[in-house]
């Protein structure tokens, strides 16, 4: 499979190279199984035109202009701010004019925030994705025709595959090891690299206080309120009046803002706080449920798996922090 990957000013160099070097450990592993076998990649570094390109964080990387290929790979780009989006979007149309093209005739992945610049381009109207797990709720609202799935590590849709967040790169590669040469060589691939071969969910990794930064005041003041009180029995009629207004009111309020009752959002926080305590203490599961406002550790749970993917010990298993010191 031809493999080209589109490099322009701002994009992320992990993922050009990640993914680049990734497919080279699979053509080396195969030359090793079989010295006669053909590689089963081959990789090119492209942009919209040949010149040089300046990644994200100054490295500069000299890029060829498009060449044939059977798959584009669109890595995310490199921002600080939400408000950054649209400026960094607007001077890519040659980007776009390209995947747009490339959309007709061939594969199209994008990786991380890559999606953003595929929906901008338009090919995702109409069709399910996902990007990374902290602006899902962004690329939600900035393009209505796209159905985001927020906590997806992987999701085809036709001819494009969108990837999560910037690790994701390895994900990718692993799946179309496995799509173009089976599923030996990607676990031997991901093995060699480290690279976790059962990886299917961003939502271990979500953190939904990130997340809640992103609302808009009203919704953010409501998230602060709980946050101070996540053990506490939830009451909206103590919630309302804290804030001045109906339980009616507020509840209307809180909807426009974020999409989500009140309730939905400390139970984010709660779980938020359960992963913390699950990563560095002891406490059974029982006793992080009652810390974070659960009598009963079979509901409390239940909620963490729905929300996670993981049940509470098999999310502590993965995650607990080692006691390690490097340096």
């Amino acid at each position: 499979m031809r493999v080209a990957i589109l490099v322009y000013d701002g994009c992320m160099g992990a993922e050009v190279f990640g993914l680049s070097d990734v497919l080279l450990v699979a053509n080396r592993l195969t030359r090793l199984r079989a010295p006669d076998a053909p590689a089963p990649f081959s990789v090119s570094i492209i942009g919209a035109r040949a010149g040089q390109v300046r990644l994200a964080g100054g490295a500069q990387v000299a890029v060829d202009s498009p060449q044939p290929f059977d798959l584009l790979v669109v890595p995310a780009f490199d921002f600080n701010t939400i408000e950054e989006i649209d400026s960094i979007l607007s001077v890519l149309d040659e980007e776009k004019s390209l995947i747009r093209r490339a959309v007709a005739q061939r594969r199209v992945a994008s990786i991380c925030g890559g999606s953003l610049l595929l929906a901008d381009a338009g090919v995702l109207d109409g069709r399910r994705a996902t990007t990374a797990w902290a602006f899902a709720g962004e690329m939600a609202r900035r393009y209505p025709k796209v159905e985001v799935i927020p906590d997806a590590m992987l999701v085809r849709d036709g001819e494009i595959v969108t990837s999560g967040a910037f690790t994701a790169y390895g994900d990718f590669a692993l799946q179309l090891i496995r799509d173009c040469v089976g599923t030996s060589l990607a676990r031997a691939v991901g093995r060699l690299s480290l690279i976790d071969n059962n990886r299917h969910s961003q939502a271990p990794y979500l953190d939904a206080r990130l997340s809640h930064r992103r609302y808009e005041s009203f919704a953010r003041a409501v998230s602060a309120w709980f946050e101070k009180r996540i053990g506490e029995r939830y009451r909206l009629d103590a919630l309302a009046s804290a804030f001045n207004l109906s339980s009616r009111t507020l509840l209307r309020k809180f909807r426009a803002e974020t999409g989500h009752s009140p309730l939905y959002i400390l139970q984010d926080l709660r779980v938020e706080r359960a992963k913390l305590l699950l990563e560095t203490t002891t406490l059974s599961v029982a006793q992080v449920a009652a810390e974070v406002g659960y009598l009963d550790a079979v509901t409390f749970s239940r909620l963490f798996t729905r929300r996670t993917h993981l049940t509470p010990a098999a999310f502590r298993k993965r995650f607990q922090m080692a006691d390690i010191t490097v340096f």
